[in-house]
């Protein structure tokens, strides 16, 4: 990607409207879900496995992995988050109960009263931990791949002054989706330049529908910065003794992997993989040694 081409990416801005003629240009589904259309995709027969995104990439951030699942003999759903990718930017306060209520009406229209295996990367880890809290017995095993919500996570000044009133929301809005796109594939260190930059490009497209800054501002805010109400998730989910594996690399910047100890201390039943040279993005980074340890572990 030349420099023109990111320069011209980052001033797009949010200019477009997310509607149907928007929508029809991309591939997946749409359901109508209480809050609003949600953008999801589902491929494979038999046992059921949900994916859930973090807090900005949409769910193409599972590209490497979602057709391994299949071909694996599982039957596998990803999703785009109210507010991200093509599902509506919705109101209300975008905290983990709001995403685990999404994700609650999803899996029961798509699955019924099938149980499933749950895969939550980044913010979508306390998602997935709230969830579980919330809909007891829905989960069979869960899958956390460099999850937020650790209640010892030291978040940068920036996001504090981001989440701070006023100031923030204009911050945010004048500033947010140009560091977002700039530094979108910061932590990749094995994929290939063409695979940064179709994931740049992908999530640049992202953001040009309005509203996506007001819903992920509302994230870092209710969500993010709120690891407190994320870890009494985390506890509950230890308490359950649910079958779960974490995944994390070491030279992660986003949601340092400092915060593994007190996971484990929450959840002493996790089986941890540290993989050694890969930061927060690993999961796109490289798929096949996030499918590999995975494969391994069911």
């Amino acid at each position: 990607m030349t420099d023109s081409e990111l320069k011209s990416l980052i001033k797009a801005g949010e200019t477009l409207e997310l509607n149907d003629e928007a929508r029809a240009k991309y591939p997946g589904s749409y359901i109508k879900l209480s809050h609003g259309l949600t953008h999801y995709e589902m491929t494979g027969e038999g046992e059921a496995v949900v994916l859930v995104h973090g807090y900005s990439t949409p769910y193409f951030i599972y590209d490497k992995v979602y057709a391994r699942f299949a071909e694996l003999g599982y039957k596998v759903i990803r999703y785009d988050l109210y507010g991200r990718g093509f599902s509506d930017r919705t109101g209300g306060k975008h905290d983990q109960a709001y995403f685990a209520h999404q994700l609650e009406e999803l899996t029961r229209a798509l699955l019924g009263d099938e149980k499933f295996i749950l895969v939550g990367t980044s913010m979508g880890g306390a998602i997935s931990a709230t969830y579980c809290m919330l809909y007891p017995d829905r989960v069979k095993k869960m899958i956390l791949l460099a999850p937020a919500g650790m209640d010892n996570f030291k978040p940068p000044f920036y996001m504090y002054l981001c989440a701070s009133p006023v100031i923030g929301d204009i911050l945010f809005k004048v500033l947010g989706d140009k560091i977002l796109i700039s530094h979108i594939a910061a932590e990749f260190y094995h994929c290939s330049q063409e695979e940064r930059d179709y994931y740049t490009r992908a999530f640049a497209e992202n953001c040009k529908y309005k509203g996506f800054l007001k819903c992920t501002l509302s994230s870092l805010r209710h969500t993010i910065l709120k690891t407190k109400r994320s870890t009494l998730a985390y506890k509950e989910v230890g308490r359950q003794g649910l079958p779960l594996l974490v995944i994390w690399g070491d030279i992660d910047g986003t949601m340092p992997f400092y915060q593994h100890t007190r996971l484990l201390e929450v959840c002493p039943q996790a089986e941890l993989h540290k993989i050694e040279g890969y930061g927060h993005t690993f999961l796109f980074d490289d798929g096949k040694i996030t499918m590999d340890i995975i494969e391994e572990w069911l």
